[in-house]
């Protein structure tokens, strides 16, 4: 007979200040290292569905905890609905930190089990976070919903451009999610079950499992895949297409032949607990596996892509006519707007375009012009973009009031800084800052910088000089040492990893340990062959080729020059990062974000 472990029910405090319902099972016995396992439930269900698998797993030195997600069970929000999908796995990352710090215990001691919607939360968060866990164990993961009716997808999509939000109701009844009458009734007779699921949140799903299979080779957590075999409410073939891009070595796949998709609560379970458990006893009985990021430059699949997008198109093929004709039309009616023209003027990566997009108003020489530059700064680049510098900011003063709560002195140097927007407006009447440099190797940004800064009045605590960011005794030898480093939208512009070390190098040899760092990354874009093979950089008007960096590389990079990331924001696109990281004194410890 199983013995049931009581939980601890509490509340856990997000980002945005929601409060979020969880249950806590403590370990009922010490293990040799600490062990905590992080449920999360199906999409409709709730934590208190998950009391089984803590049974049955039956692992006394293992902390459990699980969540009610926002709109679900005992958690406030409305029924089914989150702000965005987005913001549900950021509040993955959240709450996986928080279980961790709770259980006194490193991220590296944390295993992740998750079902259904609730694994497509995780294996996004895995991609866009790459966080340093223990491993993943994913159910039947949604990540294409079966929609029983005719363009479903594209008829919901509509109306929620016409209507605005709306709620879908579940079709699903519990015969056909298992086998156990048990668990059948339990279903029906929930009162917490939630039905209705919010179009948003079904249309984020789709995108998001679409960007996530398509790029699951940034995935290198160790991961198992339960597929259930005669699954009525997820399609199979996209599970099986992203376990096989998956390029940790230690992976596992099994398709449980005849079961629903409430794998975890099938009649015949006891067949998945044992592969569970097996795999998790493995996790935890070898190293941490790190994932070597080392050549990733030479032989990841980012080096491998710039590559192809360097080559071009191939001649007279349909994408070379396309794209021909994009840049003949660009040149020919593009230039009446403003900032398309600036972009062929000084590069579209160029510190003074950014500084336009960060302006984001529209103008022209002519009202197509106009319209051209309204519809060129709504791109879903730029948009990225402007929601970059936003989390730059909030991650900036989050820096300030962590330095001056531990009684440091706030000094700030941005190593490649364009114009420096970003960090005056992050820094304006912040009167703890004693200090703001700012760099670039452009002269033009170097002027215009410091023409901001004297229309600001901060001449007397910021300053503007020419750098160099990759030079790395040029960054050691800064006086006085910076206590915050920002280095933003620099890295992707470089394919090698040679130049990114240096300048992480030179930032780490510069601040002091306890000191903070602030980097940005790009671990994916939708629109990198339209980029390379239309727009041109500031680099003497050559193509603009970015190189992508998944999570994980740009990671273990800052984690090679002696940094710990703690903290982490993404755009709801899943385009740019940007990370907080603490300078590791010589114990090496792993930081906690606030």
């Amino acid at each position: 007979m199983i013995n049931t472990r009581t939980p601890d029910e509490r509340q856990f405090l997000t980002s945005d200040n929601t409060e979020l319902f969880y249950r806590h099972w403590p370990a009922i016995s010490a293990g040799a290292t600490p062990k905590v396992i992080v449920l999360f439930h199906r999409g409709h269900e709730h934590s208190g569905r998950l009391q089984h698998i803590v049974d049955e797993l039956a692992m006394p030195d293992t902390a459990f905890y699980a969540w009610d997600a926002r709109g679900h069970g005992h958690s406030p929000g409305l029924r089914g609905h989150s702000p965005s999908l987005a913001r549900s796995v950021q509040d993955v990352d959240e709450f996986v930190r928080f279980t961790a710090n709770d259980s006194q215990a490193s991220m590296a001691d944390v295993v992740v089990v998750a079902q259904s919607v609730g694994a497509v939360l995780v294996a996004a968060w895995a991609h866009d976070y790459a966080p340093v866990i223990r491993g993943l164990v994913l159910v039947s993961p949604a990540f294409k919903v079966k929609l029983y009716v005719p363009l479903a997808r594209s008829g919901l999509a509509l109306f929620y451009r016409l209507r605005g939000l709306f709620f879908v109701n579940s079709y699903v009844k519990g015969k056909y999610l298992t086998h156990d009458p048990q668990r059948v009734a339990s279903f029906s007779q929930d009162p917490l079950i939630t039905r209705p699921i919010a179009v948003n949140i079904l249309l984020d799903l789709n995108k998001t499992a679409e960007r996530i299979i398509t790029d699951a080779g940034a995935i290198t957590l160790p991961v198992q895949m339960l597929v259930s075999g005669e699954d009525y409410v997820v399609h199979r073939q996209p599970q099986l297409d992203f376990y096989q891009k998956l390029r940790s070595p230690l992976k596992e796949l099994h398709v449980l032949n005849g079961f629903y998709h409430d794998t975890l609560g099938e009649k015949e379970r006891v067949l998945v607990f044992d592969k569970m458990r097996k795999f998790i006893d493995t996790l935890y009985k070898l190293p941490l596996q790190r994932f070597d990021y080392s050549n990733e430059d030479r032989w990841g699949p980012g080096a491998d892509s710039w590559r192809i997008l360097s080559g071009g198109p191939a001649p007279c093929s349909l994408d070379d006519i396309a794209y021909r004709g994009l840049r003949y039309g660009m040149k020919m009616l593009g230039t009446q707007s403003t900032g398309l023209r600036l972009g062929f003027e000084t590069g579209f990566d160029s510190g003074s375009t950014l500084d336009y997009v960060y302006r984001n108003q529209p103008q022209g020489s002519s009202a197509l012009g106009h319209l051209i530059d309204k519809c060129y700064l709504n791109t879903l680049g730029w948009k990225g973009i402007r929601q970059r510098k936003i989390h730059l900011q909030q991650l900036i003063q989050q820096a300030v009031t962590k330095l001056v709560g531990q009684g440091k002195a706030v000094r700030v140097v941005d190593v490649a800084a364009g114009h420096g927007r970003y960090v005056l407006d992050a820094l304006e009447g912040e009167a703890c800052v004693s200090e703001i440099l700012l760099r670039d190797y452009s002269e033009l940004n170097v002027s215009k910088g410091l023409e901001m800064i004297a229309r600001r009045g901060m001449t007397g605590c910021a300053r503007f000089e020419r750098g160099n960011a990759f030079n790395r005794m040029e960054l050691a030898s800064l006086d006085p040492h910076p206590t915050l480093g920002i280095v933003s939208g620099l890295y992707e512009l470089f394919p090698e990893n040679r130049l990114v070390r240096q300048s992480l190098a030179g930032l780490a040899d510069a601040i002091e340990p306890g000191g903070i760092l602030i980097y940005t990354g790009q671990p994916w874009h939708p629109q990198l062959k339209t980029i390379a093979w239309s727009l041109t950089s500031h680099k003497d008007g050559e193509a603009w080729v970015m190189r992508v960096r998944t999570q994980g590389e740009m990671d273990a990079l800052v984690r090679e020059a002696g940094f710990e990331k703690c903290a982490q924001l993404i755009d709801e696109w899943g385009i740019f990062t940007v990370s907080m990281a603490i300078r590791r004194d010589d114990s090496d410890q792993f930081c906690t974000a606030d």
